[in-house]
């Protein structure tokens, strides 16, 4: 079967369990719904259309948004396992796998030598992160893993009854939340991706190894360059709920996870390692491969630190010793993967807070000491040289024994939790400290003097968010770099620098982000070179374009030459880890994508970019930021979004257990970046990916953007990351979210400017919109007649909840479902 036939069925076995539960009058009225939009889209009127929504109640409204969304749920699993086929049944050398990457690294002049040492000098780490967040309940997960188990035999009698019973439980179950998630909900959900990163990494350590072979003709030791970390139970900034004691079980949760995961994979290679050991006469039929594997396992089992990696690295060399080599690559490199990539930690945990927060906590801890009693006060360089002076020295500022107050032990109290867990499973159970909203030197110096008072070294990591911080960032680096007392603790280290996309784009815009955050990536590594540290950047994608999002070897890949030196840090949000590790073939194929593109990255050398390519930048991203700017800082701007989007039904969904706006009074501002993209990925404006381009192209001149999309990665990627957000953007959709306001002179021109957007993106890739991505073009022109009731439900239910006193109350259920459905057809919520 393939996916049309799969998708047919999936749609009947939908309509059947429709009609058994609905009756046939509601399968009649979703069956004429799809009908009249197909026409619409058409180049119909919607006039019949209109009245047949308007005339639905509530309750039968919310039934029909559930009736699509359901059918967007079972398209996409679909999809993926067309994904899945689709790489299973691929011949010959995959494009953007490891072998092309070995190939192509040949090709440029590299040795065997040289790629087993660019290998060795990178690390991909990959971040879990929980917003935005799995919008289905676990149940109704289950429920799709439990089809999308059987969608590969589809053409068995057997599989479709199980498929019907789970789809006939599915449309009886309620979809939506009734309490946010819990932050160790999040913990658990998130790390249930791990079991197919399992599967996947012994083939991804497989396929490096035949690839030195194919390439090169030798065999080579380099191992899959891939690290896992988390920032769910650790991630402090504006979550009230991520307290100490949240962090300490997240941490016992990763050690269950991964003792669990040891002991799977222990089990199994002690039963299949079953041969004798060098001479059986001397042995006496004793089988010592697997007398260690059983010390291990137990050690593991009985929650001891033990040195896994050093004993099954000997283990490897004993078989491979004996003759044992295919005993080795098949039977015993799974286990030794997964110990080299989880150990005893499964991922490591960071610690993220706000610099307010560390700042404030910093100064409570000096007042209460006696050492200063206005921290906050002071100026910058008066910041520095009191926290550096008490760097220098080893003494606790607070007595030792005694309990913290809760403002300090808040913010303390995390580190001790990490403390703990090193302890237990080493020190990978904790990766660095994050420092949000960093705009200073002091901002990095603050959390290594709270460490101090648990008695840990942590490594601090700047995250530059604002225009404004990414423009200082060099500076803050140059400054923090010649310090002695911070490079004392840094050490032979690798500094990490954290750049983020979402709040800079909100900020100043998209092109003007990516060119700001372009900028300060060249620039800070110049600092690095300059300082004699190595230095690794970490990137705070979303999923969606105006958060960072894209394809992540595309990205990769439009990496400033000579930035990439001890490889490269991504966060993975929320859906991305369904979208991409839901099974293992899937997680394969991201991973190897992800480290083809870090592959050739970091080995291109930096070079000078043409100056007039530059010079075009700066100017296109200053026009591009204030004409942003410029509509954002309107005074009608505001008062328009929230009429137009959904932005305060969003604020009711229980999705995360994050607030969607940090503390303060309601404002543009304090408004986080996921709802922000979220309102105007659900009325397909996706404004966040593309406004300001149009002005920034303008800029550029036609013949001048061209030549830079044929021969600059970084414009390239740009570029194609703005058709994405232009062609899921729809005119039509948009247009019926407008009408909830009435004639406004922001809808006029922000449809104007989609326009002419859309005009000035083709012209410089001289094609239509995803000519370059065929399949994806497809897969929108096919969802689009099956979401348009979804949307234009939710702007029914909308205008009737805005119309009357206490209507959100009234329709809440049918407005969160919709949210729901619009999510799942567009695949992204924020």
């Amino acid at each position: 079967m393939g996916i049309k036939s799969d998708v047919n069925l999936l749609g009947r076995t939908l309509g059947h369990v429709l009609k058994e539960q609905e009756g046939e009058a509601f399968f009649d009225l979703v069956e004429r719904t799809r009908a009249l939009v197909r026409e619409v889209r058409a180049g119909g009127d919607d006039i019949e259309l209109r009245q047949m929504l308007a005339d639905l109640s509530g309750e039968d409204a919310g039934r029909l948004a559930r009736a699509f969304t359901w059918y967007f749920q079972l398209v996409n699993l679909a999809e993926e396992y067309e994904r899945v086929r689709s790489l299973r049944g691929s011949d010959g050398v995959r494009s953007q796998s490891l072998e092309s990457a070995l190939a192509a690294l040949k090709e440029q002049g590299l040795s065997a030598a040289d790629v087993e040492a660019l290998i060795e000098r990178v690390n991909l780490g990959l971040t879990f992160t929980a917003h935005p967040t799995e919008m289905r309940r676990r149940t109704i997960r289950q429920h799709l893993e439990a089809v999308a188990r059987d969608i590969p035999h589809l053409d068995d009698t057997e599989a479709q009854e199980r498929v019907a019973a789970h789809v006939e439980a599915m449309w009886s179950t309620p979809e939506l939340r009734h309490l946010k998630p819990t932050v160790l909900d999040e913990v658990k959900g998130g790390l249930n991706y791990i079991t197919a990163i399992a599967g996947a990494l012994p083939e991804l350590q497989r396929d490096l190894g035949r690839a030195f072979v194919n390439v090169y003709g030798q065999e080579s030791n380099a191992r899959i360059p891939l690290s896992f970390s988390s920032w769910m139970g650790g991630d402090r900034d504006g979550n009230p709920f991520v307290t100490p004691q949240a962090t300490r079980e997240t941490l016992e949760v990763h050690r269950q996870r991964a003792r669990e995961l040891l002991l799977g994979e222990l089990k199994r290679t002690y039963a299949n390692l079953s041969q004798e050991d060098g001479d059986p006469a001397q042995t006496a039929g004793q089988e010592p491969y697997r007398t260690e594997l059983r010390q291990l396992h137990n050690a593991v089992r009985d929650g001891e630190q033990v040195e896994l990696l050093p004993r099954l690295e000997a283990l490897d060399i004993r078989l491979r010793g004996d003759g044992q080599h295919r005993t080795a690559d098949q039977l015993l490199t799974p286990l030794l993967t997964l110990v080299r990539v989880f150990g005893q930690h499964l991922v490591s945990l960071d610690v993220r807070e706000h610099s307010g927060q560390t700042g404030a906590a910093v100064a409570e801890l000096l007042k209460q000491a006696g050492v200063e009693a206005d921290y906050l006060a002071l100026s910058e360089e008066e910041r520095q040289k009191l926290l550096t002076t008490e760097l220098r020295s080893r003494r606790p500022l607070w007595p030792a024994g005694e309990v913290l107050p809760e403002e300090l032990e808040t913010v303390i109290g995390p580190i001790r939790e990490v403390q703990g867990a090193i302890a237990q499973s080493g020190p990978r159970a904790f990766g660095r400290y994050i420092i949000s909203m960093a705009e200073s030197v002091s901002d990095v110096l603050e959390p290594l003097l709270l460490a101090r008072e648990v008695g840990l070294r942590v490594l601090t990591v700047p995250l530059f968010e604002t225009l404004d911080d990414l423009q200082r960032a060099p500076q803050v680096m140059t400054d923090l770099l010649a310090l002695p007392e911070y490079r004392a603790i840094l050490g032979e280290d690798v500094q990490e620098i954290m750049l983020g996309y979402s709040d800079s784009n909100k900020d100043a815009g998209f092109l003007a982000a990516n060119w700001a955050l372009h900028e300060a990536q060249r620039q800070i590594s110049d600092v690095c070179r300059a300082a004699g540290v190595r230095w690794r950047f970490f990137h705070g994608r979303g999923t969606s374009i105006g958060r960072g999002g894209g394809p992540a070897s595309r990205a990769i890949l439009g990496q400033p030459a000579g930035t990439i030196d001890a490889g490269l840090r991504i966060t993975e949000q929320g859906e991305a880890l369904a979208d991409k590790y839901s099974h293992p073939v899937l997680a394969r194929r991201n991973l190897e994508q992800a480290l083809y593109g870090l592959l050739l990255s970091a080995a291109r050398p930096a070079d000078s970019l043409k100056p007039e390519w530059t010079a075009a930048m700066d100017t296109a991203a200053a026009a591009s930021a204030t004409a942003y700017r410029a509509l954002v800082h309107d005074d009608g701007f505001l008062p328009f979004f929230e009429a137009a989007t959904p932005i305060h039904e969003i604020a009711r969904l229980n999705i995360a257990s994050r607030p969607v706006r940090r503390p303060g009074a309601p404002t543009l501002t304090n408004l986080r970046a996921i709802p922000w993209v979220m309102s105007w990925t659900q009325i397909r404006s996706n404004l966040p990916g593309w406004y300001g381009l149009r002005e920034g192209l303008q800029s550029i001149g036609p013949d001048a953007a061209r030549g830079m999309y044929a021969a600059w990665p970084f414009f390239r990627t740009v570029i194609d990351n703005a058709q994405m957000s232009l062609a899921k953007s729809d005119p039509l959709i948009f247009e019926e979210y407008l009408r909830l306001l009435g004639p406004h002179p922001l809808a006029d021109s922000l449809q104007a400017a989609y326009r002419e957007t859309v005009e000035l993106v083709q012209a410089v890739v001289g094609a239509e919109l995803l000519d370059n991505e065929p399949r994806l073009r497809e897969s929108i022109s096919l969802r689009n007649p099956y979401i348009d009731p979804i949307h234009r439900i939710q702007v029914e239910l909308l205008r009737r909840a805005r119309a009357e006193e206490g209507g959100l109350d009234t329709f809440e259920r049918p407005l969160m479902l919709s949210l729901q459905g619009i999510a799942a057809g567009v695949r992204n919520t924020g």
